[in-house]
């Protein structure tokens, strides 16, 4: 079938930008990866991800991790799993 549907949307400069610079890193381009999108959402029926407002709590660490507060480092997965489970 031929594609000849036009789609026309505003977006942030920087963002576009960003997206396209990770769509060339999987050998995508802009029109491919909204084809894929669309295809994605069909399968589903829906959107093919979680979409919901956070809570209280996720908003409050949302606002510390941005201010680059409460930020743990671990060497690997074991010493994570270890500070996780005390």
């Amino acid at each position: 079938m031929a594609k000849t549907a036009m789609i026309r949307a505003r977006t942030n400069p920087e963002l576009k930008s960003e997206v396209e610079d990770i769509f060339k890193r999987l050998g995508l381009n802009t029109t491919q990866a909204i084809n894929l999108f669309f295809s994605q959402v069909c399968l589903y029926k829906g959107l093919p991800f979680e979409v919901k407002i956070p809570n209280k709590t996720t908003l409050r660490t949302f606002k510390k991790t941005d201010q680059g507060k409460e930020l743990f480092e671990y060497k690997n997965l074991d010493e994570f799993v270890g500070k996780m489970s005390v």
